[in-house]
């Protein structure tokens, strides 16, 4: 599913880069004014958490006078590759991308560079440091696997074999995944702890996917202690498939992100707890890097938002779930 999101256009600063349009846009409420229109490439609109990097971009934008076009990706590096061909032929100002695959993006990157356009990428890096990107802007994923892992630890109570939900396809996912490792070696050299990683399938980010993989993982080691999902879509769907064969209550769930269905999961606890990300503020600090970059300054390489460690008594406080 391919989303868009806009905003409306005010008096503003920015640099001129030609006419861009947007045809066939179903949300817009004007079409975009010459160098004015910054695109937006995520991973998938079926992830709250993108939609809300959007979201917030297209806001501060808005008060700058500029316009984001956003669109999905689908998981799909090459779909992801034509939108952003589209955004050259638009002549947008910035292009910002949450890529569906970091190896298989430094292409498309590289031909916006050519074409002149700054590109910025969100939450996912390109794993190809020759590729150009201007400033990366995501959770310190890192921190987030090893803090994971401190909860697995807690949840299991120290001992058992825990398996991984991966997409090993995205950089976000291979930090979550290294800092967890990380962590549990460290762990593990402490006395009574011994926490063994048994299995590790793709569950793709999705519930689905991830529901037939947690299945493939109880069918192979039935004295599963606990999973760490990479993400809530993948929490969730783990979490269906130990209901489904009545393991609920054996197998305890470590997710990550911190979505609304994530942490009302957690106060039901059907998820013991999540790292929580702030997209929010990646959406915010990857606009606020292109307009000092578009100001003539020169934005950090990296920006790292840390995470927070999110328990059932944190969801007991939160009045969002109220």
């Amino acid at each position: 599913m391919a989303g868009l999101l806009t905003a409306a256009l005010m008096c503003g600063c920015g640099r001129p880069a030609g006419e861009a349009s947007s045809p066939g846009q179903t949300a817009a409420k004007s079409a975009p004014r010459a160098g004015r229109l910054i695109g937006l490439s995520v991973l998938t609109m079926n992830n709250p958490f993108f939609k809300e990097i959007g979201d917030t971009m297209a806001a501060e934008a808005a008060k700058k006078g500029y316009e984001v076009l956003a669109v999905s990706g689908d998981n799909d590096p090459a779909k992801q590759q034509n939108q952003v061909k589209d955004f050259i032929v638009k002549k947008a100002v910035a292009i910002v991308l949450c890529p569906c695959d970091s190896r298989a993006v430094a292409p498309a990157i590289r031909e916006a560079t050519a074409a002149g356009i700054p590109v910025f990428t969100a939450d996912i890096a390109c794993l190809d440091p020759g590729a150009g990107v201007v400033t990366h802007v995501a959770t310190d994923n890192l921190q987030g696997g090893r803090m994971a892992a401190d909860a697995m630890v807690e949840a299991i109570g120290g001992k058992g074999q825990v398996a991984i939900l991966d997409y090993p396809e995205v950089e976000s996912v291979i930090l979550r995944t290294q800092g967890f490792h990380e962590r549990l070696d460290e762990l593990n050299r402490q006395p009574g702890v011994k926490v063994e990683v048994v299995a590790s399938l793709p569950g793709g980010g999705e519930r689905a996917k991830s529901f037939k993989a947690m299945q493939d993982i109880l069918q192979a080691h039935p004295n599963l202690a606990g999973v760490f999902a990479v993400n809530d879509p993948s929490a969730l769907g783990a979490r269906a498939a130990l209901e489904s064969a009545g393991k609920a209550d054996e197998v305890k769930i470590v997710g990550f992100d911190g979505q609304p269905d994530g942490k009302r999961a957690i106060r039901d606890g059907k998820i013991y707890a999540d790292p929580i990300q702030f997209p929010d503020k990646i959406g915010r600090q990857s606009l606020e890097a292109i307009l000092r970059y578009f100001n003539g300054e020169e934005p950090p390489k990296q920006i790292l938002i840390p995470t927070a460690l999110y328990r059932q008594s944190d969801a007991a406080r939160d009045r969002s779930l109220k």
